[in-house]
C-alpha cells in the first residue's frame, strides 16, 4: 500500500448541505479499484491520477482524532463520495474501522456510501454511533441483474450480496437505503429493473431509495473510460455509437424513458412506503437526535 501525505482529512463545517444533510466530508483513501465503468470520480476535473490505484492517507487516524477534537460543532461526517471506504485493502488496514471508532468517541454522526459487503464487519461500531448520533448507510445499486453487475461494476460484490448487506444492517436497526444511480441508457434503463430493485429493497428492510434522475453524467476522462468499457463489455450492441448519436458530448445523458421510469420508481416507492425525496430521508434519519444544546438540522 502506498501512503500519500495529507494535512487535513475532515472538511470544514457545512450547515445546510442538501446532500443527505452531511456536515463534514472525509476521505481516508485516494483512488478506487472497483472498476465501475461509469464512475464520475475519475473525471479530469478532480485531478486524481492513477485513479484505479488505491492509496491511503498517511497518519490518517491521528489526523482524524486531532481534527475531531478541535471541531466546535458536532455533525454528520460523510465518507465514500470520492473513494469507497470499504475497498479490498480496508479488510487488513482497518483505517475506516478505526476512523469510525474515533467518530464514536467524539460523538459525531456518520453517513457512509459503499458498494462493498465489508461494511457488515463494522456493524458493532455503527450501532454504538447510532445511540448518540445520526447514522446513515447508502448502498449503491444500479441493476438487479448480477450478471450485468459484473460487467459494469466488475471488482466489487454483486447486487444480490449488497441486498443481503441492506438486510443485515436494517435488522440491526441501522438506517439503510439505496443510491439508485446511475441509470445507464440502453443498458439498465428499463421498468423491470427499477421495479425489482424497489421491491427487493422493501423486502430487505431498506428505509429509502434515492435516485438523482434517470441517467448518468459524462465528462473528460470518465467519458473515454466509459466508452472503452462499453466496447469491451457490449461488443454486439454498438453502444458507443448509440451514445454518440443520442447524446453527442452532453454532460447529462438522460434515459430516453426517464419520465416513464421516474413515474414507475415513484409509484413503487409510495406504494411500499419507501422514502425517495431527499428532504424526507434527511428528516427521518435525524429526527430522533438533538437537544437544547445541539441540533442536527
Amino acid at each position: 500500500m502506498e501512503y500519500v501525505p495529507a494535512k487535513t482529512l475532515i472538511s470544514n463545517y457545512s450547515k445546510d448541505n442538501w446532500w443527505f444533510g452531511i456536515n463534514y466530508n472525509m476521505n481516508i483513501y485516494k483512488g478506487c479499484c472497483h472498476g465501475c465503468i461509469y464512475c464520475d470520480s475519475r473525471s479530469e476535473c478532480y485531478g486524481i491520477e492513477n485513479f484505479d490505484k488505491v492509496r491511503a492517507k498517511k497518519n490518517a487516524i491521528q489526523i482524524i482524532k486531532n481534527e475531531l477534537r478541535r471541531k466546535r460543532k458536532k455533525g454528520v461526517i460523510g465518507t465514500g463520495a470520492m473513494s469507497d471506504p470499504y475497498n479490498p485493502f480496508e479488510k487488513k488496514l482497518m483505517l475506516t474501522r478505526m476512523a469510525l471508532e474515533e467518530i464514536n468517541t467524539f460523538n459525531f454522526g456518520v453517513a457512509i456510501a459503499t458498494k462493498s459487503n465489508l461494511i457488515v464487519r463494522d456493524i458493532d461500531i455503527l450501532k454504538k454511533i447510532k445511540t448518540h448520533s445520526p447514522t446513515l448507510i447508502k448502498i449503491t445499486i444500479t441493476t438487479y441483474d448480477d450478471e450485468l453487475c459484473k460487467k459494469i461494476e466488475p471488482n466489487v460484490c454483486v447486487t444480490s450480496k449488497r441486498f443481503q448487506v441492506i438486510k443485515e444492517l436494517s435488522y440491526n436497526g441501522i438506517f439503510t437505503g439505496i443510491l439508485l444511480m446511475p441509470i445507464l441508457p440502453f443498458i439498465n434503463d428499463d421498468e423491470e429493473n427499477i421495479i425489482k430493485i424497489v421491491r427487493t429493497a422493501h423486502e430487505c428492510g431498506a428505509k429509502f431509495i434515492f435516485a438523482y434522475g434517470m441517467g448518468l453524467t459524462l465528462r473528460g476522462n470518465q467519458r473515454e473510460y466509459f466508452y472503452r468499457n462499453l466496447t469491451r463489455e457490449f461488443p454486439r450492441e454498438n453502444m458507443v455509437a448509440k451514445y454518440k448519436d443520442t447524446f453527442g458530448n452532453k454532460y447529462e445523458c438522460a434515459s430516453l424513458n426517464q419520465k416513464k421510469l421516474w413515474n414507475v420508481f415513484r409509484n413503487e416507492c409510495e406504494r411500499l412506503g419507501i422514502l425517495y425525496k431527499m428532504e424526507d430521508i434527511v428528516l427521518a434519519y435525524k429526527k430522533n437526535y438533538g437537544n437544547n444544546q445541539l441540533s442536527w438540522f
